[in-house]
């Protein structure tokens, strides 16, 4: 389990998470029923916290209780130091993005710690990824690994989860679709429940080529990104789109005999494969024909929610809006509150919205 802190990195992880929520020390000691000189003791370490107050910040500052009492993994505090960071130079959004990714492996790591979740071997390719060719190579080993071939992929968290990569989808700053980093032998990835179920699965295979492909630490949260990072990103798109659909079956779905013909098989495999029309799109063309007048109009021409369910004979789909995390996972977590390693509060808790307390309840 993480070391628990000092007072001083209490106070600091509290001065943090206040700027971070947008509030001034006045505020937040107005939102908690403290002095505002309380506060600032207790930013910079000089005064104790009880339990009580430290709830009260926490529900205040909407962070979990354990942030504030855990260290993060190094990987997630690699960029400046915490006590050098003001005001106006705290990436707010990419703090909060951390925090809850940090979260999200303390829990993981607590099910692992208990004897009552495996870690599954992270899948690694063996081979270096430079370009968008190799990044696709990567994706169809990974699919020859779980043996799933060229067909679709039904559950994304959980192809994400044998092949190593742990994904909970929760709600994260408005810029940020998702983070993921690898800790030793667990590797977890966190996704934005405010994107739409098909950015969603995008982010998430983007987040495993992370782990895949050997990025360490990814914190997908938009704005300026150096021009390194940003050809990196591009590989790493490379690997998600095809391992979400595999060019092979988007470039059998084209019968060149009319537009309309075409655009109704593609319409099916993007409903197929649940991803979205422009990532079929640009799986199913060939390099260099992105400009030319055919796919020009069939990128302009995106599909319809009608046309989508019709071309799947209007069968309801897998509602991926209730998914929050892996199988494994949450069937660790309730065989970790069958043997009383935790409580009815705290599975709710670790399940972020799959499951209500009420369900819980004896009928």
């Amino acid at each position: 389990m993480a070391q628990e802190l000092s007072w001083e990195l209490i106070g600091e992880r509290v001065r943090l998470s206040r700027i971070s929520a947008g509030l001034s020390q006045g505020s937040m000691a107005d939102r908690v029923g403290l002095e505002r000189s309380m506060v600032s003791k207790l930013e910079r370490g000089k005064r104790h916290i009880d339990a009580v107050e430290l709830t009260r910040i926490a529900r205040e500052l909407d962070y979990p209780l354990s942030h504030f009492l855990s260290s993060p993994p190094a990987v997630v505090s690699k960029r400046t130091p915490a006590s050098d960071i003001g005001e106006e130079e705290l990436d707010k959004s990419d703090y909060r993005t951390k925090a809850l990714l940090a979260d999200w492996l303390r829990d993981v790591r607590q099910l692992v710690d208990e004897g009552v979740l495996q870690a599954r071997p992270l899948l690694r390719f063996p081979d270096s990824a430079k370009n968008g060719d190799d990044a696709r190579d990567a994706a169809l080993w990974l699919r020859d690994r779980l043996d799933r071939g060229t067909e679709p992929l039904d559950s994304l968290a959980e192809e994400c989860e044998r092949a190593g990569q742990y994904v909970a989808v929760v709600p994260l700053p408005e810029g940020a679709d998702g983070a993921s980093l690898v800790d030793g032998d667990v590797a977890v990835a966190v996704v934005n429940a405010h994107l739409q179920p098909g950015r969603r699965r995008s982010t998430a295979a983007h987040e495993l080529g992370h782990l895949v492909l050997g990025d360490e630490f990814s914190n997908d949260a938009g704005g300026g990104v150096h021009a390194s990072r940003q050809d990196r990103e591009k590989v790493v798109d490379a690997f998600a789109a095809e391992f979400l659909l595999p060019r092979v079956k988007a470039r059998q779905a084209v019968v060149r005999r009319n537009q309309e013909e075409v655009r109704h098989n593609l319409i099916r495999l993007s409903a197929t494969y649940r991803v979205s029309w422009s990532l079929t799109v640009r799986q199913a063309m060939s390099e260099g024909n992105g400009k030319t007048g055919f796919w020009q109009e069939m990128k302009d021409r995106a599909p319809t929610a009608a046309e989508f369910k019709d071309a799947l004979g209007w069968k309801p789909q897998p509602d991926l809006s209730s998914i929050r995390v892996p199988p494994a996972y949450a069937s660790a977590v309730m065989r970790a509150l069958d043997d009383d390693l935790i409580g009815t509060a705290r599975a709710v808790e670790m399940m972020r919205g799959q499951v209500t307390p009420d369900e819980f309840d004896e009928e």
